[in-house]
């Protein structure tokens, strides 16, 4: 009995700290020369309700920012190398995090405060971090409508702060 109960603290250990896991994502200026300079960090963590984003960024313009995972794990040629947003679904629409039509790579706008910091938490209740590894995060130069009208992605416009998601 008692390596029955061992067992079962066990795998209930391994649970919640599956269930709970976090990382975090060491953010660049995008350049056309590969990463640029570090403007730091956005921890990604599970939890009940979905993936909590927590950025710890500064040097950044103020504003509303489109914000995205995308398909692959490259920050490179002015962020061009991420490929477009994560649809594992295939599904081409841009509908933001709360529309379960749309695809996955589409998160809260990212807003940065007049000292050009961003320190407000997102939560994307349709994601979990080990879905998203292997991919990379992206904050746009702009704000995010989550359509592709009147333009397309949204009008995020330039691809500007970029992560990788390690595997």
């Amino acid at each position: 009995m008692k390596i029955s109960k061992c067992f079962l603290w066990i795998v209930v250990g391994l649970f919640v700290n599956t269930a709970y896991a976090s990382e975090e994502v060491v953010m660049h200026f995008t350049t056309s020369k590969g990463v640029g300079k570090s403007v730091g960090t956005i921890t990604l963590e599970n939890t009940p309700y979905g993936l909590l984003l927590t950025p710890h960024l500064s040097h950044l313009e103020p504003g509303a920012h489109g914000f995205h995972i995308h398909e692959i794990p490259n920050c490179d040629d002015n962020g061009n190398a991420a490929g477009g947003h994560f649809d594992p679904k295939k599904t081409g629409k841009h509908l933001g995090p709360y529309n379960d039509k749309g695809h996955l790579g589409d998160l809260p706008v990212l807003v940065v405060n007049e000292q050009g910091q961003a320190t407000l938490p997102v939560l994307a209740p349709r994601l979990k971090l080990a879905e998203l590894r292997g991919h990379s995060i992206m904050m746009h130069e702009h704000g995010d409508n989550y359509s592709d009208f009147p333009e397309k992605m949204g009008g995020g416009g330039g691809r500007r702060i970029c992560g990788v998601i390690k595997q």
